[in-house]
């Protein structure tokens, strides 16, 4: 590891400043990945800025919805009864990320904002447009089996890593940042990641300094019909092969609203909406499950080892509707 300097923040405004003031510098939190990061020196930060000193680790309850502090640990997030009651896939998606010890370092901001898993980013002796942009990209033509078939480019195909980000996502959460010179502003959790297309080494739209201080979940009051499904090649501490979000609104025994998200088979969490509307309206039956999964999967490009992963992806997205619609009885 690099030499580093450490700076304990003390205001939002703070370390705002600090990190765009300051070349490499970079915001630490829980740690889990970019400490990981720096130990292989694939990120060199010449600056460490720690926020957890801020006052963003609450979660409150208010009328435009759950405020989701940025420093709030993954494991009080998951177990927070407003969070399992009102919105059990973000529940399910959080208990369902990482390990015990590591669930209880992470951060709601850091895990929007983790790095992607791809081994050839993690490598520094392969090419990799994420990492050093203009180099390549390994994963094309390498082992690629867990790489993404959704949102890819000829310069990128690596996964994003988040469960809790799929979660999100069909809870049109929204990221609430501060920047340098003082501003704020909210961003969709859907528009806040970027596809790779030509430049993968920008992952998000977020500017240099810029510190998302808290998530804030909409008040969705069908959002209690909800889950999420991970499938993975271990029970415990493994990445998503493929994952679904899926949230029902119910008149009657119809559909009247359909969410669903995909993890682990796309670049970005990948909110599924055309196959979204292959639900609303219909009857919930295995058939028009069926058809909401190839829907989700429209477009999904294969390479050589993971092409599986259309058909898991498929899959995954029908066994989570018929697990939620088996839940109401």
């Amino acid at each position: 590891m690099k030499p580093f300097a450490y700076l304990a923040g003390t205001s939002v405004d703070g370390v705002t400043q600090a990190v765009g003031g300051t070349p490499q510098a970079m915001f630490f939190a829980g740690g889990t990945t970019l400490v990981d990061l720096m130990k292989i020196d694939v990120l060199t930060p010449a600056v460490l800025v720690d926020v957890n000193r801020l006052p963003l680790d609450r979660i409150t309850v208010e009328d435009d919805g759950l405020h989701l502090g940025a420093t709030v640990r993954n494991s009080e997030l998951a177990w927070h009864p407003e969070v399992r009651t009102r919105f059990p896939a973000l529940s399910e998606a959080v208990l369902a990320g990482a390990s015990t010890q590591l669930r209880n370092m992470a951060t709601t901001g850091g895990n929007i904002m983790q790095r992607t898993r791809c081994p050839y980013y993690r490598d520094v002796h392969a090419a990799c447009n994420r990492r050093s942009p203009g180099s390549g990209c390994d994963a094309i033509d390498g082992v690629n089996r867990g790489h993404a078939v959704l949102g890819t480019s000829d310069h990128c195909i690596a996964v994003h890593a988040s469960d809790m980000c799929v979660a999100l996502a069909i809870f049109d959460a929204i990221v609430r940042t501060r920047r340098p010179d003082g501003t704020s502003r909210d961003i969709p959790l859907v528009d806040l990641h970027l596809l790779p297309d030509t430049t993968p080494e920008r992952e998000t739209v977020l500017d240099v300094g810029e510190l998302i201080t808290e998530v804030i979940v909409p008040p969705l009051p069908w959002a209690t019909c909800s889950h999420y499904l991970k499938v993975r090649d271990r029970a415990s501490y493994e990445f998503a092969l493929a994952s679904a979000a899926v949230a029902l609104r119910f008149d009657g025994d119809v559909i009247a609203e359909a969410r669903i998200g995909l993890g682990g088979v796309a670049t970005k969490p990948w909110r599924a909406r055309d196959a979204e509307a292959e639900l609303a309206g219909q009857r919930p039956s295995p058939a028009l499950f069926a058809v909401a999964a190839d829907a989700a999967l429209a477009g999904a490009v294969a390479r050589r080892d993971n092409g599986f992963k259309i058909e898991l992806g498929k899959r995954t997205v029908v066994r989570a509707l018929t697990e939620l619609v088996a839940r109401l009885g």
